[in-house]
């Protein structure tokens, strides 16, 4: 398959990863980490919740696979994983000690004084690598950012570089291997780069292909920030 994106070690397909996935041998890669579409657009009475609704408000292209519950199965082979979101398909992971939770508040007393009702104080993360809970604390809610600020929002679930940055560099080593399964707008391509890592990502929609291969023509970013 010709990538979308090749440049430095960091390779972007625009492909259905249910497609790439079965061709990648699991202990090629050393660390899979993913914020895969777990059905928040699903249709229920909360619909404030429904990132899909969100996206068009915003025009982004919508989640794929948003739509309906989430499958992890393909992604359990490999032994290095860390997926946000787990808590929506929790009873379709292996039980797990070693969650992280990324508190998204931070130093904010909380997302309702501020009246951000219908976002999460916090997220998630199932990992299976092992270890005791940890608590990553970086604040991503709403205008209020701990990095990035002033920079719009180009995906839905966007996440902040500096975080993906930490969970690389405190679960994998230079010159390892990362897969991002749904990379969206490339930000865990961004984090590789800038941590000495390769990448392989995975993205269904061109639109964000085309976002990912221009965030990752720009600069590499400076390493002060941190989670």
């Amino acid at each position: 398959m010709k990538p979308y994106f090749e440049r430095d070690g960091i390779v972007i397909y625009h492909a259905d990863c249910r497609d790439v996935l079965p061709t990648l041998e699991a202990d090629s890669v050393d660390l899979a980490l993913s914020d895969p579409p777990y059905g928040i657009s699903l249709d229920t009475a909360n619909h404030q919740r429904k990132r899909g609704a969100l996206a068009l408000a915003n025009d982004y292209a919508p989640v794929h696979g948003d739509s309906e519950p989430y499958d992890p199965s393909l992604l359990l082979r490999f032994p290095r994983l860390i997926l946000f979101g787990g808590n929506h398909f929790a009873s379709r992971l292996p039980e797990s000690p070693s969650w992280l939770v990324w508190d998204k508040v931070a130093n904010l007393r909380s997302d309702r004084a501020l009246g951000f009702n219908d976002n999460a104080d916090a997220e998630l993360i199932w990992t299976n690598i092992g270890g005791p809970v940890r608590v990553l604390r970086h604040q991503w809610i709403g205008l209020m950012k701990g990095t990035e600020r002033g920079e719009s929002r180009v995906h839905p679930t966007q996440k902040p570089v500096a975080l993906i940055r930490w969970l690389i560099d405190y679960y994998s080593q230079p010159g390892d291997l990362i897969l991002d399964p749904y990379i969206g707008s490339g930000t865990t391509a961004v984090a590789a780069r800038d941590t000495g890592r390769r990448c392989i990502g995975i993205e269904i929609s061109e639109a964000y292909c085309e976002i990912a291969a221009r965030r990752l023509d720009q600069m590499v970013l400076p390493m002060g920030e941190s989670a």
